[in-house]
């Protein structure tokens, strides 16, 4: 109830009639192996865990995991585009000077998935950083990487490659301020790029600002900045520090979901038309209360930083099914180089049906209202 009282103290109405937040929908992880913990990386608050479920390096000896998001196939595999990089590096410099895009696999959702290696090897040694991947308009398969990049698009016509490059993004102000698509004002790198398929056949990108880009053109756009922030109408919550927007369609909406990094945490946002009147549907989760890494047997992993949110929409039914997020142990600073701290990327089912259902009923509800 802790999330309610603070939608209600920001004046908006809770998400659900029965006072739910998206928190709420989150479902426990069933194990795909055994719980462990004794020989792998990780602080006393994330002992013992499911080391097959989503990609990590249990035993430390190469790789650091971050970003990502899982594409199915036509043969029913599971793919998971996300970034890597060596141990050797410590977090605060690794995702910088080392992180390159990555493809991993697995026969099941929540894994555990195979490390494939480079998505893109051929252009500037792998390099890639908020790495994603999604099915394109034709379908083939396209991998995005910014914030360390300028914000390029690979393509393939099969899942494991081979990626060329397509080209980088292109954007145009449309009158809003070109920073919200670029850092430096809109002349540098983009950065949390979240790209969408929407199901009018446009691409929509969601950046780090949480402005909405539209193209009428393809995944290499160019996009049209069409929004401001979602969260500008909203004094009351954090106009800075804001960061890994996570965009999705499901239930005839659209959602946006974001992280406010001091406060670790992070906030839902919903538009019918995915580009205007998005409306403030609460916390969607808030790492120092929400319990969102808890297993099937009752066991908790309490992370130190959960970030990178990712939505999986299941094709057929249309509803999200799970999450992805990159998490860390420890504080940032204190994943040093060749230690026993590192990230990895975890996998959470989610109860999209109900979810979805839910925020119908409050669209209905706020249409009613509404009339005179």
């Amino acid at each position: 109830m802790k999330n309610m009282f603070c939608i209600l103290a920001l004046g908006v109405s809770g998400l659900t009639a029965q006072g739910k937040s998206l928190v709420d929908y989150f479902l426990p992880m069933e194990p795909r192996g055994p719980m462990i913990a004794e020989g792998i990386w990780g602080d006393p608050n994330v002992l013992p865990r499911d080391i097959k479920n989503g990609l990590e390096d249990s035993s430390l000896k190469n790789w650091c995991y971050w970003d990502g998001r899982i594409v199915k196939d036509d043969a029913g595999r599971f793919h998971l585009y996300a970034s890597r990089w060596h141990h050797s590096f410590p977090h605060s410099t690794g995702w910088k000077e080392n992180s390159k895009g990555i493809h991993a696999v697995s026969d099941h959702i929540m894994g555990p998935y195979t490390d494939k290696g480079l998505v893109y090897p051929q252009w500037q040694n792998g390099k890639g950083h908020n790495v994603i991947g999604l099915r394109m308009q034709d379908g083939r398969y396209a991998v995005v990487t910014s914030e360390i990049t300028q914000g390029e698009v690979f393509v393939s016509d099969s899942p494991d490659g081979p990626f060329e490059l397509l080209g980088k993004i292109k954007w145009e102000a449309n009158g809003f301020n070109p920073g919200l698509a670029a850092y430096q004002g809109g002349k540098g790198h983009m950065s949390n790029v979240k790209v969408l398929l929407r199901p009018d056949g446009r691409y929509m990108i969601v950046p780090r600002s949480t402005c909405v880009m539209i193209s009428d053109d393809g995944i290499l756009g160019p996009y049209k900045i069409m929004s401001d922030r979602v969260y500008k109408n909203y004094p009351e919550l954090p106009q800075e520090k804001n960061e890994d927007p996570t965009v999705w369609y499901s239930g005839g909406m659209y959602h946006i979901v974001y992280n406010h990094w001091p406060s670790k945490t992070s906030h839902h946002f919903s538009s019918v038309d995915g580009i205007s009147n998005w409306k403030y549907r609460g916390i969607a989760f808030k790492k120092e209360e929400s319990k969102i890494f808890k297993y099937t047997d009752g066991t908790v992993n309490d992370w130190q930083f959960v970030e990178r949110p990712t939505a999986y929409v299941d094709e057929q039914s249309g509803h999200v099914t799970h999450f992805i997020f990159s998490v860390i142990d420890v504080k940032k600073g204190q994943d040093r180089a060749n230690d026993n701290h590192a990230s990895k990327i975890v996998v959470v089912p989610f109860d999209g049906e109900t979810f979805d259902r839910d925020m119908l009923q409050i669209v209905e509800n706020e249409k009613k209202e509404a009339s005179p």
